[in-house]
């Protein structure tokens, strides 16, 4: 078994620290990682230094003979001997503004960052730790010199991974808010993407997959019948499913390369007692998918090739199943498979000219026949396959009417001035919105699906299982290319349900 250093619980270093006035120097560290080489032994600290009036602050360096200094936090005013909750609220408040300091340097949408005060919840140290683990992690992508920065990101890349990071993630989503956590995980997929690139330029492949802390990161929580999924994922770390045509321009990959897709999965939950049985329905409230840039529009259109060259969504595909089956006794579904209306009309043309009889007669006879199919550029179908059921978006191609993710345009079609996919974020008919994303709203796709339980399951917690698959394609908008790809990533979360 490889060995797995211990996860560095920062918090509970600090809290354990003497008092000050019992310090035997103005310095105490910790370490937070280590390589050992066969030159001389390396590894990155975290020191906790006070000052001659009454503050500390916090810095991240590497331990050589004449130490390297990565970070340095505020300083901290100290109230008492030790670190009270409002100097370890200043600390988080410092570690998320350095974390967003590493986004897009003119972000339009930065939100003016406002954390709650710490309480004294058992939840605090497991964020605090996260979020001191995640700056750790981008200042070793960004500033870590060579000989450290691998061994440094691989390490701290498994503590984010390990399921004590990862539960304590959604908390601190929870408590920065939507927006902030948005701008949060946009400079951290930044970071992310910097990394695979790098390594992927030193392997020289170009479709080289790296394992980040999560491919796709995702969470969920339940409350006031309703079951949320929030869900992002750099581009570049998604697995590429098919691509066709000489490989991308520096230009183009520059740009498919800086982008992230983020989701929201909205599922309304409804509990109904009936005389014999239990029911519980389950219906869509949102269903939102976006892929969004991660650096701004002038370095788009300087080093890219454009801030409208970027892959777009063509199909969702969601699996919903009761882990715990024993007291189901059927599910039904509530929507009809749909067979796309088809018009054949024929239309015919006669056209005579009479001409001057040493030049002849001219007769032209022409007929035509126009087949006209109306086709929604998504379809939506459910299914139902034991005890799950499958909600699955599909996009289609409106000319020929083929599925978008597995399939390819023709040449001809791709250099096409007015196929469907060309200027397909301001076209009148556009499949996506003004941005690149798509919405499933309830008010039409919000037929229900219905799970009979036995009533003896009354009081008890369920457990649900939400498995999901994104595919997102890659034709060219405006950019002169005849390349094409599609990438897809997946995650599970589990959703609970009292049958009350």
């Amino acid at each position: 078994m490889a060995y797995s250093p211990p996860f560095p619980n920062v918090w509970a270093w600090i809290q354990n620290l003497p008092p000050i006035t019992q310090w035997k120097n103005d310095t105490i560290s910790m370490c937070i990682c280590s390589s050992s080489t066969s030159y001389q032994p390396n590894s990155l600290k975290l020191s906790i230094t006070k000052t001659l009036h009454s503050s500390m602050h916090l810095t991240i360096f590497v331990d050589y003979h004449l130490p390297i200094v990565l970070w340095t936090s505020k300083p901290i005013q100290l109230i008492t001997s030790k670190p009270t909750t409002q100097s370890i609220s200043h600390l988080l408040n410092n570690f998320v503004q350095d974390v967003l300091s590493y986004g897009p340097a003119r972000s339009p949408s930065r939100v003016a960052l406002r954390l709650p005060r710490l309480d004294d919840s058992n939840t605090i140290p497991d964020i605090f730790n996260v979020s001191f683990l995640t700056l750790a992690f981008i200042i070793c992508i960004y500033e870590c010199p060579q000989e450290l920065r691998a061994t440094c990101i691989h390490t701290l890349k498994d503590h984010l991974s390990c399921p004590r990071a990862r539960a304590a993630s959604p908390l601190l989503m929870r408590l920065m808010g939507s927006n902030m956590e948005e701008e949060w995980m946009r400079c951290v997929n930044l970071a992310i993407t910097n990394w695979i690139v790098e390594l992927q330029a030193a392997s020289n492949v170009g479709h080289t997959i790296i394992t980040t802390p999560s491919p796709l990161f995702s969470y969920s929580n339940s409350s006031f019948g309703l079951w949320k999924v929030q869900l992002y994922c750099p581009v570049i770390a998604m697995e590429v499913e098919s691509s066709s045509g000489p490989s991308p321009d520096d230009h183009l990959r520059f740009s498919l390369n800086y982008h992230q897709f983020e989701g929201v999965i909205q599922l309304n939950h409804k509990v109904t007692i009936r005389e014999n049985w239990i029911e519980v329905m389950v219906n869509i409230d949102n269903i939102r998918c976006d892929v969004m840039r991660l650096l701004d529009e002038s370095l788009m259109n300087g080093r890219g090739a454009g801030k409208s060259e970027k892959h777009f969504p063509s199909r969702i595909s969601l699996k919903l199943t009761p882990t715990l089956q024993t007291n189901i006794i059927s599910v039904s579904v509530h929507k009809s498979s749909e067979n796309p209306t088809t018009e054949i009309g024929m239309e015919k043309t006669v056209e005579a000219s009479f001409e001057p009889p040493n030049l002849g007669l001219g007769l032209r006879v022409a007929g035509g026949e126009t087949v006209v199919m109306s086709l929604k550029p998504w379809k939506f179908e459910q299914s139902v396959k034991g005890d799950s059921t499958y909600l699955n978006w599909f996009l289609h191609d409106s000319v020929d009417g083929r599925e978008v993710f597995s399939s390819k345009p023709s040449k001809l079609a791709l250099v096409h001035p007015k196929a469907w996919f060309k200027n397909r974020y301001s076209s009148a008919h556009r499949p996506f919105t003004k941005h690149g994303g798509v919405i499933f709203a309830g008010d039409e796709y919000g037929e229900k699906v219905v799970w009979k339980v036995d009533k003896c399951a009354m009081g008890r917690s369920m457990e649900w299982e939400l498995k999901g698959w994104v595919w997102l394609t890659y034709w060219p908008n405006k950019h002169r290319t005849f390349y094409t790809e599609t990438r897809m990533s997946k995650f599970t979360q589990l959703l609970h349900l009292t049958l009350v």
